[in-house]
């Protein structure tokens, strides 16, 4: 590229002039005014030529000529940017929520990184970084509510993540002197004393301490505690049990579960079953799939239902079923919706609407129970571990794997007789799943 430098105070401020000339000092740069405002240097070409530019002017200029020169910039650096860290939007049923910090002030982080979670009423929406750095400022405390748009944390921008200790902006080495010999047998001294401390996590362990730790309930544990109570105040709630025998459904899986397998690319699972079996008994019992608003019974022409899901902070219901769909289906339903609730990853579309409810406490080795109703819903049905057992079976007692089964209801609007004949429609579909096929 062949041209002539201008540097001139009309252009550029005098500091960004006095850096420009600072770094306009090579070997091939001689500067003949002490000026900042009016200049003289001689420049040397690509080929050995001397050209003389003084005030914006080239003079002798005989030929064309290529200048080398030195590339700078006046923008800010990287490691002075600064990020302030906004609430991200909620859903459109979400307003506030309450910030849970995992990290604190001086931490480094990279980009995209968790800096902290803000719980909802429904779930945990995750905040990450913008870009690697170290964390400045908290503008709020942990478990102060938020609302969209305000402002959460500072973020110095440096371009490197945790894995580098070392400021990009300050490249000084910090050495770490040498532990003393009394420091050393003061250390070993306090590590062989047994002092107990109260633990870390009030949740996990039970140290023997005798000392009692607070922990404010976070919003889903208070808003599940709220639907609950509300739920034994308004339903007037009883309980109906059964048992299912599981062995033809069990011997059913055993048969084709490889062939199911290598075809879908999931295990065939009770849950899918069950829940087939109760949208086939909620068309048989239109009232269980009704809810009571007000003085008036709503009556609803399609079928939702939702999963109980234990996750790692509380036990949610997911959204499951809307109207019928293949057990292929809602295998690979139930897998993603697990896998969600695993990776704390459920959004608000996951857990809006049903209109029955599925608890499986069986999972966890739950021999019976009596479910509690999800709100805005009149049943749910509450699953249970199988066991072999005995039972009498044409005359002979036999040893059998069997589940009990408990629907809990509304009776207000619910009459036993209805609540009886939905439980044993799942458990014939269940024992003998043809007879859905038949209708009967």
């Amino acid at each position: 590229m062949s041209g002539m430098l201008t540097l001139t105070s009309r252009n550029l401020p005098q500091n960004v002039l006095r850096l420009t000339l600072k770094v306009l000092e090579p070997k091939n740069v001689q500067r003949k005014s002490k000026s900042y405002s009016s200049y003289s240097y001689d420049i040397t070409g690509t080929k050995g030529q001397v050209y003389n530019v003084r005030n914006g002017q080239r003079l002798k200029t005989h030929q064309q000529w290529n200048p080398i020169f030195r590339e700078f910039r006046t923008s800010i650096a990287l490691c002075d940017d600064v990020k302030i860290v906004n609430v991200p939007p909620f859903a459109e049923s979400v307003s506030e929520g309450d910030v849970r910090w995992e990290k604190a002030v001086g931490d480094s982080v990279s980009e995209d990184e968790v800096v902290l979670e803000i719980e909802t009423d429904k779930t945990s929406v995750p905040v990450p970084s913008p870009a690697s750095g170290i964390i400045e400022e908290r503008y709020v405390e942990d478990g102060a509510t938020v609302k969209a748009g305000q402002k959460l944390f500072k973020l110095k921008v440096t371009g490197r993540g945790p894995s580098t200790n070392a400021n990009l902006c300050k490249r000084k080495t910090q050495s770490l002197a040498k532990p003393g010999v009394a420091a050393i047998r003061h250390a070993q001294a306090i590590e062989a004393a047994t002092v107990k401390l109260p633990p870390a996590d009030p949740t996990s362990e039970i140290t023997g301490t005798r000392s009692e730790q607070r922990v404010k309930m976070n919003r889903m544990r208070q808003r599940i505690a709220q639907r609950l109570k509300e739920a034994q105040n308004v339903n007037a709630m009883l309980t109906t049990f059964n048992e299912v025998d599981m062995t033809n459904i069990m011997e059913f899986r055993k048969t084709h579960q490889e062939a199911f397998l290598k075809k879908h690319g999931i295990k065939f699972g009770f849950m899918s079953a069950f829940v087939k079996a109760s949208a086939y008994a909620l068309q048989d019992q239109p009232v269980v799939n009704a809810v009571i608003d007000g003085s008036e019974i709503v009556y609803r022409d399609y079928v939702d239902i939702s999963v109980a899901v234990a996750t790692p902070k509380t036990l949610i219901t997911e959204l499951l079923l809307r109207q019928a769909i293949d057990l292929r289906t809602l295998g690979l339903a139930i897998n993603a919706l697990g896998e969600k609730a695993k990776k704390n990853a459920l959004a608000v579309e996951d857990m809006d609407g049903g209109t029955f409810t599925i608890s499986n406490g069986g999972v966890f080795g739950s021999l019976m129970g009596t479910p509690i109703i999800n709100p805005p819903q009149s049943a749910i049905l509450g699953m249970h571990g199988i066991f072999e057992r005995p039972i009498a079976l044409k005359g002979q007692v036999v040893i059998r794997p069997m589940m009990y089964i408990a629907l809990t209801y509304d009776h207000r609007l619910i009459d036993g007789r209805e609540a009886v004949f939905f439980l044993r429609k799942i458990k014939s579909a269940v024992e003998d799943p043809r007879t859905m096929l038949i209708g009967i």
